[in-house]
């Protein structure tokens, strides 16, 4: 009686899964479609992987831009910006910070600040994912600030903030980071 009671059972179960498979049959566009979402979306990783191999060179070569097109202030407040006027780049020990978030004007003719210093205490760091944190102090005759600079790994996306020493008026830029001859910033009159 129980083996006739298992064998109902296994046969009513193969049954009822049989009886309630669906399955979603695609068109050729559809599946056309799907593949030239994949292949775009291996290339965009491949592109990251190039952008971030460029963008860890030229920070270890001190040879960089970050062009910003984000700001965040020091209470949250958020402001989209032109990366070609918003910026903050290195060569060798010559750092330049540019924030213009107006469309004209100001000190440096370009809507903004634009300040210049001597870069020191530089400090490159990798974490165990590969995400990498920079980091130095910028004296000048405007600016006297520590500057950290945030990568995240496979990409060339990054955050730095700007920490004034004289004041608590920090700012953040967000942007991409560049060797400094693929950059296309237009950098106005510094202090």
């Amino acid at each position: 009686m129980n083996r006739l009671f298992v064998m109902m059972a296994v046969l009513l179960a193969g049954m009822s899964a049989y009886a309630q498979s669906e399955k979603r049959i695609y068109t050729k566009a559809e599946r056309k479609s799907a593949e030239e979402r994949k292949f775009q979306k291996r290339m965009e990783t491949v592109m990251d992987s190039i952008n971030y191999a460029d963008a860890v060179k030229a920070l270890e070569e001190l040879d960089f831009v970050l062009e910003a097109d984000r700001l965040v202030f020091k209470r949250g407040e958020t402001a989209f910006v032109t990366s070609n006027t918003n910026f903050i780049s290195l060569s060798d020990d010559n750092a330049v910070v540019q924030i213009a978030p107006f469309n004209g004007g100001g000190p440096n003719g370009v809507g903004g600040i634009t300040v210049e210093g001597r870069a020191s205490n530089i400090k490159m760091k990798t974490d165990k994912k590969g995400n990498i944190t920079f980091s130095m102090s910028v004296m000048g005759a405007g600016i006297s600030a520590t500057v950290d600079l945030s990568l995240p790994k496979g990409t060339n996306r990054a955050s730095v903030t700007v920490n004034p020493n004289l004041n608590s008026n920090r700012i953040t830029l967000g942007g991409y980071l560049l060797p400094k001859e693929r950059s296309s910033v237009f950098k106005g009159t510094s202090f």
